[in-house]
């Protein structure tokens, strides 16, 4: 059992205990006090044990200091990760051509080092990700510092060991947080290598943003690979693998001028603009019917986000301000029954005919 395993178990034996207290107290399902002793006391052994193995949450105070800690943690590495730069920046031209190498050299193993006795040590793996993503910083600026010493051409190459340090360290210790920078990475490699297939320079890559829709096609086939020992990484991959599509699409379908396309630029924005809806709607009814809750928030997200662009198009210059205001939230209104509706449809359940 993986730790966001662990974590759920626990969530659902809280939540199991909330509904027993509402079943008693109307009077559906009422425990004898044996069983209702037996009950308490397997829990809270169950509980014990899955807070000593994986120091999951088993409270909502706990739950909301994971959060802190979560944002302190990324914040720190941040910060951590901008002194090392400084550092380097710093003190960089009074070392030596081979006190550079040695240094370049064992930064980034340091920091492997202490994520692996970080994470040994500490199961909520804050601390792991802290030193994880500084022993990614370092691998980073590893490659980067010593191209400049030996003079290598920049490459997009370089983008492909830093995915693979990225992976190797997500997969061996289980931060997301450096799956995340794996994955970009990953993405770079994959959007530059597009960018120079189609005739562009490589650091010019970001110029077209097509470059961008073989990444998130590659990203979104990788959790079709069963994770069963990382079952929380494949929302992670399609979160990207999705933005991939999403972002290039809305940039497009305002500023169709920067497509491969031979057309004029104004068919060019037509056209993303319908892929964009298009897209989205297929991201909500995939997301709806397996079960994937990141895929149907970032379709319906776009979904609104391109609707009011095209209504911006449409109304602001001609169309008072108050008015497009108030269509604006007669529309999220109407979005919001359909919503409702196919959330109902989705359950089983036919949808309510009165507000709640």
């Amino acid at each position: 059992m993986s730790n966001p395993e662990a974590q759920k178990r626990a969530d659902r034996i809280r939540s199991f205990r909330d509904e027993l207290r509402q079943l008693e107290a109307e009077e559906i399902l009422l425990l004898t006090d044996a069983q209702r002793e037996r009950l308490s006391r397997y829990h809270d052994q169950t509980l014990r044990d899955l807070a000593g193995r994986f120091d999951v949450d088993t409270t909502d105070a706990q739950k909301q200091m994971s959060w802190g800690m979560r944002i302190a943690s990324f914040l720190g590495a941040l910060a951590l990760c901008a002194a090392v730069f400084l550092f380097f920046r710093r003190f960089w031209g009074l070392l030596s051509t081979p006190t550079q190498v040695a240094v370049l050299l064992a930064a980034p193993i340091l920091g492997l080092l202490g994520t692996h006795l970080a994470a040994r040590r500490d199961r909520t793996l804050y601390f792991a990700s802290i030193l994880g993503l500084v022993a990614f910083g370092c691998f980073v600026l590893d490659l980067m510092m010593l191209g400049d010493i030996f003079n290598i051409t920049p490459s997009p190459k370089a983008f492909l060991p830093w995915a693979a340090f990225g992976f190797l360290l997500a997969y061996t210790y289980g931060p997301r947080i450096l799956l995340a920078a794996g994955i970009l990475a990953l993405s770079g490699w994959l959007s530059a290598t597009t960018g120079t297939w189609s005739g562009c320079y490589w650091l010019s890559f970001g110029e077209r943003p097509e470059n961008f829709l073989v990444a998130g096609a590659v990203l979104l086939a990788i959790p079709l690979v069963p994770h069963r020992d990382r079952p929380d990484f494949p929302p992670i991959y399609r979160i990207f693998g999705l933005l991939g599509f999403f972002l290039p699409i809305l940039v497009l379908a305002n500023w169709g001028d920067t497509s491969y396309l031979m057309l004029a630029h104004k068919a060019v924005e037509s056209f993303y603009q319908i892929a964009g809806f298009v897209v989205a709607g297929l991201a909500i009814a995939f997301g709806i019917r397996r079960g994937f809750r990141e895929v149907t928030n970032l379709g319906c997200t776009f979904f609104v986000i391109d609707l009011y662009t095209k209504f911006f198009d449409w109304w602001w210059d001609w169309m008072p301000k108050y008015l497009f205001f108030l269509i604006l939230g007669g529309v999220a209104v109407g979005l919001l029954l359909l919503l409702k509706r196919l959330r109902a449809l989705s359950l089983g359940a036919r949808p309510e005919r009165r507000f709640a």
